[in-house]
């Protein structure tokens, strides 16, 4: 059986919906898919570190849609692992692992990797929204659209802008 290892910030969580309402919060001001795209989001949101520091900010995320729907089918016919980089922001683990039992509860503990560096990862289709972390990964890559990714040239990454697309490209008809 096939393995997938599958990000969760940016590609199952929707942290851009965190850092959209942060900031409207904190300067009163919604940004639009304009003024973030193509910039990293240390440089659309500036305040984008006290953010994913903040209480809840992982805890809180939104599920990005049809992610739940689709892991399900996708953790039937796949070895399936959640994969976060979680290490940078050490307190994120206990909220990264709660969110996780909460709207994946298929997704048992033996098959979530909290990790520093994603290049130790092993599976066949790495889905993840960071060059960083698929640029290293040796099977087939799938890069999930983001803002921060949205103007660059894919590669040799395949991208993707929904949850259906992934739906239609891993799952039989």
């Amino acid at each position: 059986m096939k393995r997938i290892s599958v990000d969760m910030d940016g590609v199952i969580a929707n942290v851009y919906s965190q850092f959209i309402t942060m900031h409207a919060a904190e300067f009163g001001k919604i940004l639009s898919a304009g003024d973030v795209d193509g910039k990293t989001e240390e440089a659309a949101f500036e305040n984008a570190r006290k953010y994913v520091t903040s209480p809840g900010f992982f805890r809180t995320a939104p599920v990005m849609e049809d992610a739940a729907e689709v892991m399900l089918k996708l953790n039937e016919h796949y070895k399936l692992f959640i994969v976060s980089a979680a290490m940078e922001f050490p307190t994120s683990l206990i909220e990264k692992q709660a969110w996780l039992n909460q709207h994946f509860p298929y997704i048992g503990w033996q098959q979530i990797v909290f990790c520093g560096s994603k290049e130790i990862i092993k599976a066949d289709i790495m889905i993840d929204d960071h060059f960083k972390n698929l640029n290293y990964f040796t099977g087939e890559t799938i890069l999930f659209t983001q803002p921060h990714n949205k103007l660059a040239d894919s590669l040799h990454h395949k991208r993707v802008n929904t949850w259906r697309e992934i739906e239609k490209l891993l799952l039989p008809r």
